[in-house]
């Protein structure tokens, strides 16, 4: 069953042909939504972002995304030329927000047919740097600095030592070619076997001192460990190592983890599947694989299988390639 949160295209969405569980008209903070539906279990929500207190800031999206799964919700647009601009379509694109529109007959098929990042890289700005900011001001829009927004990708084992650490590093020899990056680990010093200074590690309590002190880095990727510290990222990858040993372990200590994880970018590390194996995996455990990873070589620094991953993430200065258009705008 879905649910609607409308305001100014209440009557628009009131004519859905979708299933309804629960529908709320008027304003909210993202802190509401978040209370509204913490524990409440549905299928998809269509959200007309006027409902949405302050939605032309970007930053109130992105507390959102953080406060709600995102791959769950559909965002109808309004006219408004702020909503409208690249600058804030890119960054939706750059928070893994793909399911956008104006028009309300796209939403059925988003709903059936959800955007992969392929279906809206046109919307993504590669270098998000001082042209940017001056097509934005010649829209007679002031330069707002707070839309430039830092990007923090949590990593997290879900099976035992999965290689959150390593890919964390690995990450951070890739992105760090084009873009100001920062990586941390939390509660362990794992980062001290690579001899790479700039690795930092902090206790849980000191993450948001950290993320402070590094403000002015682009992307910060943090080796979650066992923490449970979603709400500081703006996205998050879940890594399970596939073999058969781990999965059974993983599945007896919590047999609800794959239903925790829907929604969820799972990336299967260390991995041997083949993309067969992949379709099973997702059938027997009612889930979806955001990222198939296998082996590879912790010394390669140009590796095509970590810059694919990146690229699948959003990061897109590694590539301008397999640019789609996005015909529901129009």
């Amino acid at each position: 069953m879905n649910v609607i949160v409308s305001n100014k295209y209440k009557t628009l969405l009131a004519n859905l042909d979708i299933d309804v569980i629960k529908n709320l008209s008027g304003v909210y903070t993202v802190e509401d939504l978040s209370f509204q539906f913490k524990n409440f279990f549905f299928n998809k929500m269509i959200l007309d972002i006027t409902a949405l207190e302050n939605y032309e800031d970007i930053n109130t999206i992105q507390r959102l995304s953080v406060a709600i799964d995102m791959s769950k919700v559909i965002l109808l647009l309004d006219d408004s030329p702020k909503v409208n601009s690249p600058v804030y379509l890119s960054q939706l694109v750059s928070m893994g927000i793909y399911n956008f529109t104006k028009n309300v007959d796209a939403i059925t098929f988003l709903m059936n047919n959800p955007n992969t990042y392929k279906d809206v890289a046109s919307f993504h700005q590669l270098n998000m740097d001082s042209n940017m900011n001056n097509n934005y001001k010649s829209g007679n829009y002031e330069e707002d600095s707070s839309l430039m927004s830092q990007r923090v990708l949590g990593i997290k084992n879900i099976t035992e030592h999965a290689g959150a650490t390593t890919l964390a590093y690995l990450l951070k020899a890739h992105v760090e070619e084009l873009y100001r990056v920062r990586a941390v680990e939390i509660d362990k010093h794992d980062f001290d076997f690579f001899n790479d200074n700039s690795l930092e590690s902090v206790n849980n309590y000191e993450l948001q001192n950290y993320l402070d002190r590094n403000s002015d880095s682009e992307v910060i990727l943090v080796d979650m460990g066992e923490n449970n510290l979603e709400q500081y990222c703006t996205d998050m990858i879940y890594l399970i190592e596939p073999g058969i040993v781990q999965l059974n372990r993983l599945i007896r200590e919590d047999n609800r983890i794959f239903k925790n994880l829907q929604g969820k970018k799972i990336v299967l590390n260390r991995s041997v599947l083949s993309p067969n194996d992949v379709s099973d995996f997702e059938r027997e455990s009612g889930s979806k694989v955001f990222y198939n990873m296998p082996n590879v070589d912790d010394k390669d620094t140009n590796n095509k299988e970590i810059r694919n991953l990146l690229i699948a993430l959003g990061f897109t200065r590694f590539s301008d390639e397999n640019k789609s258009s996005f015909g529901i705008f129009h």
